[in-house]
């Protein structure tokens, strides 16, 4: 390949740019009206225009896609995450194309699609399972007589689903066929498929993943861990690699397990297997990703892996350079997704300019970001404004280069996860590695912003003081202990 489409936009758009180039390999971007002026679309060697801003009528619309590739040339087409990076049918139509999708088969894609489908899947290699059914539930009554003979609590999830949709928390019996129609009714108004399962619902999980690669020769190996267990609404936005929990041992089985997942499908390219661990460290299949996650950048810091890179090769049919033996887990990483949320508002999104916005720099950060100070947020897209990355070597130097990163990340203009990031960073729970899943709803309060706030409003106030040359803007110490020398010093 010597030209390759990115069908994507923003972060990820120009994280997979940045490695075709070192790969001498020409980039075609494509872009929505909301995206004219974006940074992959001036970074790319082409561009091109697929339709208007909602994406329904542009990175969604396949057609468009690889009328892109065959007006530019491009052999292949890398679909970053999320649009239409799971999308069997989009895959198909690739291949038929005579193109090249950087990605899994698309019969991959349609297994590991489905929760069913893939435990499956996975069972073939007795994959440990949460207790559960194996098949869409058709008989409720029935149904309620497994659930009682699992235990209550029980969890009801989409078979089709993911990011918490379609999910229900069943507490007691009496509660079930209420619990199991709201369900069903979410799921087909999300997904256009109402199949829903259930299983023992696990009441302090972490959520640990696996890296996995294969190529077209047979060959899959795993790339370690990510733990990934600071969520809020089902969603993630702390990632670490390694995990605080997992020993030696429990690292090697889970990857055996991960490999065995990827090899039920066939798996090429990368890929992600997710497990849920309870509080005895017992961990259980949960499903496959089949495509680049979001939190790769903490795998490619402890294993020096570039999996864009990998990707493609693997695309072009080449062998996986190196083995399972070759690899070692070097220092911590952590990851930060900074969005345009509230956190002190139930995480709700937030849309503006970016007013100021300057990055932080220095040892062990890495900043994947697509926008710039002065442009705006846009409305019909995920509220990502970053991912931001710290590597030390260890756990707590990873953190305090995180904390670090994070009082020198200057956003203005919107709200966002960044005093979030803080807080996590230097909780207890946190940074003695005695978290799960449930972290936001234990330990975060509105009210834990309330000191960075304070010191925020000072920066903002400093910042219109230079702007208008005011002169006379009052600088008040905040309750929760002064001022900041980031704030300090620029008085």
């Amino acid at each position: 390949m010597q030209k390759i489409l990115v069908a994507n936009r923003g972060e990820i758009a120009l994280r997979v740019m940045r490695s075709a180039r070192e790969m001498g390999i020409k980039t075609v971007a494509v872009y929505s009206a909301a995206d004219r002026n974006a940074l992959h679309v001036r970074y790319a060697d082409e561009a091109v225009f697929i339709g208007e801003a909602p994406s329904n009528q542009s990175y969604l619309v396949g057609d468009k896609i690889i009328a892109a590739c065959k007006q530019t040339g491009a052999e292949g087409i890398h679909p970053g995450y999320g649009f239409l990076s799971e999308n069997a049918a989009f895959a198909r139509q690739v291949r038929e194309a005579g193109l090249i999708l950087i990605g899994p088969s698309p019969e991959a894609m349609e297994i590991m699609g489905n929760k069913l489908s893939a435990k499956a899947a996975a069972l073939k290699y007795n994959i440990p399972m949460v207790p559960g059914t194996e098949e869409a539930i058709t008989d409720i009554a029935e149904a309620k007589l497994r659930a009682v003979e699992v235990g209550f609590p029980i969890l009801i999830k989409a078979a089709a689903g993911g990011g918490g949709k379609g999910m229900r928390i069943v507490d007691t019996p009496e509660d079930f066929v209420e619990q199991m129609d709201l369900a069903v009714s979410e799921a087909t108004s999300a997904f256009g498929d109402g199949s829903v399962f259930i299983e023992r619902y696990v009441s302090s999980p972490r959520h640990i993943e696996i890296q996995v690669l294969g190529d077209t020769h047979g060959n899959i190996l795993h790339l370690f861990e990510r733990d990934c267990s600071v969520q809020r609404r089902h969603q993630k936005v702390v990632e670490e690699a390694p995990s605080s929990v997992l020993t030696s041992e429990l690292r090697e089985a889970m990857g055996k397990c991960a490999v065995d997942v990827a090899r039920s499908v066939n798996y090429t390219g990368a890929g992600t297997v997710e497990f849920i661990m309870d509080e005895q460290l017992n961990f259980y299949f949960l499903e496959m990703n089949t495509r680049l996650q979001v939190e790769h950048p903490v795998t490619e810091f402890i294993t020096g892996i570039d999996l864009v890179k990998e990707q493609i090769k693997i695309a072009r049919g080449e062998a996986i350079s190196f083995k399972q033996e070759d690899l070692e887990i070097k220092g911590h990483a952590m990851e930060l997704r900074v969005y345009a949320e509230d956190p002190a508002n139930n995480f709700m999104p937030d849309i503006g300019t970016l007013e100021t916005y300057v990055t932080p720099k220095g040892p062990g950060v890495r900043v994947d970001d697509g926008f710039e100070q002065g442009m705006e947020i846009p409305i019909y897209y995920d509220p990502m404004i970053a991912k931001l990355i710290t590597y030390g070597k260890d756990r707590a130097e990873a953190i305090e280069r995180m904390v670090r990163a994070i009082d020198e990340y200057h956003i203005t203009g919107i709200t966002t996860t960044l005093p979030f990031g803080k807080f996590v960073m230097q909780h207890e729970a946190f940074t003695t590695g005695q978290f799960d899943t449930h972290f936001v709803e234990k330990y975060f309060t509105p009210e834990s912003l309330d000191t960075d706030i304070e010191e925020e409003a000072l920066i903002a106030a400093l910042v219109m003081e230079k702007l208008l040359g005011a002169g006379n803007v009052v600088l008040v110490e905040s309750n929760g202990g002064g001022v900041s020398n980031w704030v300090r010093n620029r008085r």
